[in-house]
Formats: C-alpha cells, sequence, structure tokens
C-alpha cells in the first residue's frame, strides 16, 4: 500500500463533478506526477488530497489512516506540505524569515532543519539575509519549497513547481526535488511540462475530464505512443 492514497475520488465544488472516480498514490521516496491537458482536474486533484474539495465519494488514507474528514490544517499536521503555484513566498521577508515562518508550530529546535535546506539549496544559504521579493523566480520557488519542508512533511506536494521559469531553472528545480526526494519524503507533484516531469516520475497519471487515462511509471508512459502522441506532442 502506498503512503498517500487518494481512492476513487468523486467530486467538485457544489455543481457538476470535477473529478471522477479518479485515484492517485505516492510512496515515501518516491515523485508522482501528475499531467494532462488544461481542464482535466489536475489542481483539482491535488486540492481533494488536501481536503479542500467537497468529496461525494472516496477517501484519503495517509499511512494507512483515513484522513477523509480531516481539514486541510489537521492534514498539515499529519505530515501533508503544499506548495501552490503562485503567492508562495513572503516577498518582504529575508530567504531566513521565510524559512522561520515555516517551522511557526514547532516548538523544537529548528536550526538543523534549516542547515539541511541549505545543503539542499546552496543559493538560500548564499543569499539568506535577502529578502525573498528580490530573488528569481525559480530562487523564490527553492524558498517555497524549503519553507514547506521546514516543517518536517512526509509528503510534498507541489502545484506546477515550474511555471514561468526557464528550461535551465526547470531542470534545476527538478535535480533539487530528486533530492527531496532521496530524503525518503514523498512527493506529488502536477506539472505542465509533462514530458520533463514524468522524465524524473516513478509513477505518472495523465487524467483527461478528471479520470484516470493512464497510469504507470514515468519511463512507461514515455515510451506509449498514444500518451506521446495525444499529450506530450509526438
Amino acid at each position: 500500500m502506498s503512503y498517500l492514497i487518494g481512492e476513487n475520488l468523486t467530486g467538485g465544488y457544489g455543481g457538476m463533478d470535477i473529478l471522477n472516480d479518479l485515484t492517485i498514490s505516492v510512496d515515501k521516496g518516491e515523485i508522482a506526477v501528475i499531467v494532462g491537458p488544461n481542464g482535466a482536474g489536475k489542481s483539482t486533484a491535488m486540492k481533494a488530497l488536501l481536503g479542500m474539495l467537497d468529496l461525494r465519494e472516496g477517501q484519503v488514507l495517509l499511512d494507512g489512516k483515513d484522513i477523509t474528514n480531516l481539514t486541510p490544517q489537521a492534514r498539515v499536521g499529519e505530515g501533508i506540505a503544499f506548495v501552490p503555484q503562485t503567492h508562495n513566498v513572503f516577498t518582504s521577508m529575508t530567504v531566513q524569515e521565510n524559512l522561520e515562518m515555516g517551522a511557526f508550530l514547532r516548538r523544537d529546535d529548528i536550526f538543523e532543519t534549516m542547515e539541511q535546506i541549505y545543503e539542499l539549496f546552496p543559493i538560500l544559504k548564499e543569499k539568506r539575509k535577502q529578502a525573498a521579493g528580490e530573488l528569481s523566480g525559480g530562487q523564490r520557488q527553492q524558498v517555497a519549497v524549503g519553507r514547506a519542508m521546514m516543517t518536517r512533511p512526509s509528503v510534498l506536494m507541489l502545484d506546477e513547481p515550474t511555471a514561468g521559469v526557464s528550461p535551465i531553472v526547470m531542470d534545476e528545480l527538478f535535480d533539487r526535488i530528486i533530492e527531496v526526494k532521496n530524503t525518503g519524503v514523498a512527493v506529488l507533484m502536477v506539472e505542465q511540462n509533462a514530458r520533463q516531469a514524468l522524465d524524473i516520475a516513478d509513477r505518472g497519471y495523465v487524467l483527461v475530464t478528471g479520470r484516470n487515462r493512464f497510469t504507470d511509471t514515468g519511463a512507461a508512459l514515455l515510451a506509449d505512443p498514444e500518451v506521446r502522441k495525444s499529450f506530450l506532442g509526438g
């Protein structure tokens, strides 16, 4: 059984269902990537796992525990961290202050974790006294991921982490995400850059109209002729 499972998820925002019998899962030390066309329900699936969507059917399990009825805040307390696509840093605060905010609810010594973040993201240590709003887009994303990691999560959820960055910065961010995975964290990511994301994915989900259209390893999806033709540009 995977560490985080959203099973047979069906629901929406009060009108028509956006998710239809959708199943998504990710294990510790693994990257799972959700891809698909615009309007496929990718970010909605993430919100369902976070408890931000009304489900008519289905359940969410974390390490075997049913968390379907927990609030988003309670799910964070259970070890799920989420990095939204936009507005994900405190721009007027320094890099270090952003990281400290990530540990706001902790009552233990946070500086060992902070040093681990600086090892994962060396540029953040270099710029730790600089305002986050002065950083490049890719650097701000590293701050956002670092702040989420300050909660010491077991699951890290990322919504479009490479949106608006250059291909070089995208590759660097993906390298850092692989390093996060290698620490034993379960990483679940929604990504528009499908080909590049599936290249680093242990498992991938191709969504169409809120349903599982294809589910396989990242490598198998990249090699699938139908996936390539319909979703990866040939």
